[in-house]
């Protein structure tokens, strides 16, 4: 059995070192930080996704491999595919994103790519943002999701609204999510993203019409809150000793579903409110570990170094 089995598109971050100017690089993209999280807690992960034959793929995949994720992707694309993104540090501090897709790529998977075995061998499925777009060439990923809904498997999805895919279009990006919601348990969004999709009142009608299990929106430093059987569950943040960090919000989500794992919750059937409770604030020291160390892959705790820090500050 896979604890996780992980799909979606490949971003290569370069985030900001100690200096302006000076980078480190991050395997980056949800669905591969997300698995690493996971195989750093002692589980079983794998990834789905498409891999440029160039630099940054085989940087990827020597990453995955590194922290023994099974690469469970295509054979390497002749056309670099690979999505990059950069973080600028600014002499003040303030961090500048920026995003770009080589000319021509196509980080999509195809349904041959997305095996219906790994789905059934799976506990929980894990998928990025491209399933949001509105173009048919994310269709296999959300097919995968929908089967994995329908073999009663936890599926989790990370929102990740940028400018750069929507264009501003706040509208479409909220009816991109409208249309997952039938066949999601977990929804990672954020605090903006909330306030996009008209707040947390509407969020909460939201997931009492599609019937969704919990939603859980990370708040950073400020903790995290879930929409649970009609009511909500919050979670205090854990003090750290810096803003952000690029990776926290991937470290709490690996660090949240780990624990679901580590508790024993197969289904949404298994979930209550004392286990969600323990997963999100189990999800909130592995961010606050991630931020304290400056974030990137290396900065994701391991189970070990979670429940020491749980052990000591309680």
């Amino acid at each position: 059995m896979t604890d996780l089995y992980s799909i979606g598109e490949m971003v290569i971050d370069f985030i900001p070192g100690s200096e302006p100017g000076s980078y480190i690089r991050k395997a980056g993209g949800a669905p591969a930080n997300v698995a690493i999280a996971i195989a750093k807690n002692g589980l079983k992960a794998s990834m789905c996704c498409k891999v440029g034959n160039d630099d940054f793929g085989h940087f990827l995949l020597d990453t995955l491999k590194e922290y023994k994720v099974t690469a469970a992707c295509p054979d390497l694309c002749d056309e670099a595919i690979t999505t990059l993104s950069f973080v600028t540090l600014k002499e003040d501090g303030e961090r500048v994103f920026t995003f770009a897709r080589k000319p021509g790529a196509d980080m999509f998977l195809s349904e041959e790519d997305v095996k219906e075995a790994d789905i059934s061998d799976a506990a929980i499925i894990h998928a990025g943002s491209c399933s949001l777009s509105a173009q048919p060439e994310a269709d296999a990923t959300r097919k995968a999701m929908r089967l994995a809904h329908e073999q009663g498997k936890l599926v989790s999805f990370d929102v990740n609204y940028r400018n750069v895919m929507w264009k501003d279009d706040q509208a479409a990006c909220t009816s991109a999510v409208m249309n997952i919601l039938d066949y999601v348990d977990f929804l990672k969004i954020s605090e903006e993203e909330v306030d996009m999709m008209g707040g947390v009142d509407a969020i909460s009608k939201l997931m009492e019409q599609h019937r969704i299990a919990v939603t859980v929106e990370t708040l950073g430093s400020h903790g995290a809150q879930a929409f649970f059987k009609g009511g909500v569950v919050r979670v205090e943040g854990r003090k750290a000793k810096a803003v952000d960090a690029t990776g926290a919000g991937d470290a709490f989500w690996g660090g949240f579903l780990s624990s679901l794992r580590i508790q024993g919750v197969s289904s949404v059937k298994d979930l209550t409110e004392d286990k969600l409770r323990k997963a999100m604030d189990y999800g909130n020291v592995s961010g606050c570990i991630c931020v304290q160390n400056k974030g990137a892959i290396a900065s994701i705790p391991t189970r070990a170094q979670i429940e020491e820090y749980i052990r000591v500050n309680g």
